[in-house]
């Protein structure tokens, strides 16, 4: 299992043993992130309710780890749950890239914990996977996901319209990307300021 460690958070792929902490923090933080995020499919099981499909849904992202298409891991401070980040849609061939994002619980935001996770993940994405891009889209009017794209500096691409169907509506969200040339030249700098 693939566990990452920085200065104050562990990343570490989620397993079922982690349901109760991790249906505790999405029913508390429910407001915060349904918000930010795909409406759940009619007749879908519910995973933050349901622990069989949070097994299953423990045991897809294991599949995409095995497979290489997916990276999915549990953002832990002091121990605790916190919230995730996933590197999904790896694509190899010439486009050798990712999509990256994220949520932490609302009672850990700003305290530079996603920010920390995000530098994590990029390390092992260009260094350990050999990635060459890492995309992350983000609604204009949320405003915490995108003061981590500030804190980090990463390049900001434009706004894709109507780019992902979001609590029901198709939003607008601003593509962030990093190369992996940009993270050669940065790497040192954001390994110092994050997680060294």
């Amino acid at each position: 299992m693939t566990t990452l460690l920085g200065r104050n958070i562990l990343l570490r792929p989620l397993q079922v043993g982690d349901f109760p902490a991790w249906r505790e923090v999405r029913r508390r933080n429910h407001d915060w992130l349904t918000r930010w995020e795909p409406r759940k499919l009619p007749g879908s099981p519910d995973v933050i309710e349901d622990r069989e499909a949070f097994a299953v849904r423990c045991s897809a992202r294991q599949r995409e780890r095995q497979l290489g298409t997916g990276h999915g891991f549990g953002v832990f401070v002091d121990g605790y749950f916190g919230g995730e980040i996933n590197l999904s849609n790896v694509q190899r061939g010439p486009f050798q890239s990712a999509y990256l994002g994220y949520w932490i619980d609302q009672a850990h935001a700003g305290e530079g914990y996603t920010p920390e996770a995000m530098v994590l993940v990029s390390r092992y994405a260009f260094d350990e996977l050999g990635l060459h891009r890492l995309q992350i889209a983000i609604i204009p009017r949320n405003r915490p996901s995108r003061r981590v794209m500030e804190k980090l500096r990463v390049r900001d691409e434009g706004v894709a319209q109507a780019y992902l169907e979001i609590n029901g509506q198709w939003e607008d969200h601003i593509r962030f990307a990093i190369t992996a040339d940009e993270w050669e030249q940065r790497r040192a700098e954001l390994c110092r300021a994050w997680v060294d």
